[in-house]
């Protein structure tokens, strides 16, 4: 049977934190300092960062994305009342730096790539934290670019970012797959003409009741080749 190749003019903006970097990469670092919270703990940062970027975009007082994530720390210290050292917090926002990517992304990257997909990193990050985060998990020579929110100082999911990507990437929407594990990204890329695929990495997790679906559902990105058209 013949390999399935595609055709060049699909491209896949794949979302960078949550998708293909594991945003909770900082649980070894929080277990030593937190013990048993420290999953709750990691769970209401990664929850009020995606709050505060929401809100600075209505706001229009954009910030870079890891001062969200600073700010979202600082926030989560004093809702659970931990008393982190500045050296600690310093530790933290380090490790933020070189998260790992999920055990899936790099076979299924290598896969897409080699079957003729455009694949570009597409991320609320700055260029140089994106570029740190791909490098470190030895994936960054598999994107033909990264599209960053910085660049116009807007965040997901203002349709402007989305339609900016495509002036980046060369691309049309009719043309273009907006991959990710958020499901805020999903609808806002849909909305804005893209096909979107929802990565839903835990069984647990649930994708907004509105009248916007993703246009597919996969549980692993290896699976993404077969749903893709």
């Amino acid at each position: 049977m013949t390999e399935k190749h595609v055709s060049s003019d699909i491209t896949l903006a794949f979302d960078v934190y949550g998708t293909l970097i594991n945003t909770h990469g900082v649980l070894a670092e929080l277990q030593s300092m937190l013990g048993d919270n420290a999953q709750a703990f990691s769970n209401r940062w990664r929850e009020k960062q995606l709050e505060y970027s929401f809100r600075r975009g209505l706001m229009q007082n954009y910030v870079p994305f890891s001062e969200c994530t600073r700010q979202a720390l600082e926030y989560t210290c004093q809702y659970y009342q931990t008393d982190l050292s500045a050296k600690q917090k310093q530790s933290l926002m380090e490790c933020y730096k070189t998260l790992p990517a999920f055990d899936d992304v790099k076979p299924a990257l290598t896969a897409l790539k080699a079957k003729g997909y455009h694949l570009f990193a597409f991320s609320n990050g700055t260029t140089e934290a994106v570029n740190t985060l791909l490098k470190t998990a030895g994936i960054a020579d598999l994107f033909e670019g990264v599209v960053s929110a910085d660049e116009i100082k807007i965040f997901k999911p203002n349709p402007d970012i989305y339609r900016y990507f495509l002036t980046q990437s060369h691309s049309s929407a009719s043309h273009t797959w907006l991959i990710s594990s958020n499901p805020f990204d999903v609808t806002g890329a849909i909305a804005t003409g893209f096909k979107a695929a929802w990565i839903k990495r835990t069984e647990d997790a649930i994708f907004d009741p509105w009248e916007i679906e993703p246009t597919v559902i996969v549980a692993d990105l290896q699976l993404l080749d077969s749903v893709l058209n």
